[in-house]
């Protein structure tokens, strides 16, 4: 999920033991490796989750529990939920890895609230 950090030697350009560039050596796989990494950094970070329900009913309830809150860096986190049948599914879209993170971690705190409460408060009565 995160290209950035394919490792410091390779982006220094210092890839021998004694820290200096080895002409014809391991350098250029590094420089190579760093450009790789340079676009993977540019690609938009993409990360799904698909919950399953008892029934759609809950899976709605969940919807309707989690769909009202907006992501605070809408320019660059954006969050999709769906419902179809029994499975709530969510797709993140960001340019930032940290921001994608925290907005899951978020979700996921949410989520689980929502999880233990219907658990608690045991099925839903249909509507």
């Amino acid at each position: 999920m995160q290209a950035a950090g394919t490792g410091t030697t390779a982006a220094s350009g210092r890839d021998g033991q004694d820290g200096y560039s080895r002409p014809g050596g391991a350098g250029a796989a590094g420089g190579a490796a760093a450009l790789v990494a340079r676009r993977l950094e540019n690609r938009p970070h993409v990360f799904t989750l698909s919950v399953p329900f008892p029934s759609p009913l809950e899976a709605d309830i969940a919807y309707g529990s989690l769909a009202p809150d907006k992501e605070p860096h809408r320019d660059a986190v954006r969050k999709e939920l769906t419902v179809s049948g029994r499975v709530l599914a969510v797709c993140w879209r960001a340019g930032d890895s940290h921001l994608l993170r925290i907005s899951i971690i978020n979700f996921l705190d949410q989520l689980s609230l929502v999880m233990q409460t219907m658990y608690r408060f045991g099925p839903p009565l249909s509507r």
